[in-house]
């Protein structure tokens, strides 16, 4: 039993990631404020694993928050973050308080309690306005968008901790992740729980732009495997660098919502019949994003399971029973 500290542990990925850490059998602390996080997450995990899952409600902003949730701890998580360009560019001060500030709190507090290893979520927009394809973890360009600072700024973070004060860091880019728990509402939902919900309610999904934008989605078991790979890596090369986490394809818009409509109408065929809508591209996103994953499967043994269409076939599955 491991004691392992999963930061933005009711937010999407970190309840998906607390849940796979205590079927292992590890000690888990969750530290979230709820800002977009949910607790209906974490209850059925609080109610089964009651010795195992310690839930503390705080702010990565507070760095005494930090400390109490990193004590006595061997390795974080840190997922929590304000996600969302569009988010960023609406007001940069509040996401650079959470990502940036949160994130050097953080990273204090893991200096300060002898952590040993530092997992964190970094992001694919910091290859911002790059246009070499497949990205490759060692060139990227400037950022684009508010988020793509805030998360580039952490890698700079890291590095400089793991050579400065030797705590292992592991950066984890994270190519537009979905799955089970991603949560279709709001103002900033995500993508594919938007069309989603869009599409179960007969109402038209509005793409921006002409829909030939692509990226390389990327299913939430994919993402936890290469989670799990960076805490239990012994490889000294593996570690103190940063690895795109992804599945190595590229989908369109337009093709990821047709494939939506097919897996959808399995449930509801009239769903077929709903039109797609398109409106302006938006301000501060990158046109093509695809990863080059050869350098996970190398280091970490990274084999990512779900294609983006059986990882979507899953997800349209949970959305159906869930939503």
């Amino acid at each position: 039993m491991r004691n392992i500290v999963v930061t933005g542990g009711a937010g999407f990925i970190g309840s998906n990631l607390t849940e796979a850490l205590l079927k292992r059998g590890d000690k888990i602390t969750v530290l979230d404020n709820f800002a977009t996080g949910k607790i209906e997450n974490l209850l059925p995990l609080l109610e089964k694993y009651p010795e195992q899952l310690n839930l503390i409600v705080g702010d990565i902003r507070n760095l005494d928050d930090c400390r109490k949730a990193t004590e006595g701890i061997e390795y974080v998580f840190h997922e929590a973050a304000l996600g969302s360009v569009p988010r960023s560019i609406k007001d940069p001060i509040t996401s650079n308080e959470v990502n940036v500030s949160g994130f050097l709190n953080m990273l204090v507090a893991s200096r300060d309690a002898g952590v040993k290893r530092f997992i964190y979520a970094a992001s694919s927009s910091t290859y911002g306005d790059s246009k070499s394809l497949p990205k490759v973890e060692e060139v990227i360009g400037k950022p684009l968008s508010p988020y793509a600072i805030t998360k580039y700024v952490n890698e700079l973070y890291a590095d400089v901790f793991a050579r400065t004060y030797g705590i292992e860091c592991i950066g984890l880019r994270y190519f537009n992740v979905f799955g089970r728990k991603q949560d279709p509402n709001g103002a900033y939902a995500a993508v594919i729980p938007l069309f989603m919900r869009k599409l179960m309610n007969h109402e038209s999904p509005v793409i921006n732009g002409d829909g030939e934008y692509s990226r390389d989605f990327t299913y939430i078991d994919n993402v936890i495997q290469m989670n799990l790979l960076a805490m239990d890596t012994a490889n000294p090369e593996a570690i103190n660098t940063v690895y795109n986490t992804a599945y190595g394809e590229r989908t369109t818009l337009n093709q990821l919502v047709g494939y939506l409509k097919e897996f959808v109408s399995e449930f509801d065929p009239e769903i077929a019949k709903v039109e797609i809508l398109h409106g302006p591209n938006r301000v501060g996103d990158i046109p093509h994003s695809l990863a080059n994953i050869d350098k996970a499967k190398s280091l970490l043994g990274y084999n990512p399971e779900f294609s983006m269409k059986a990882g979507l076939k899953e997800a349209v599955n949970w959305y159906w029973e869930n939503l």
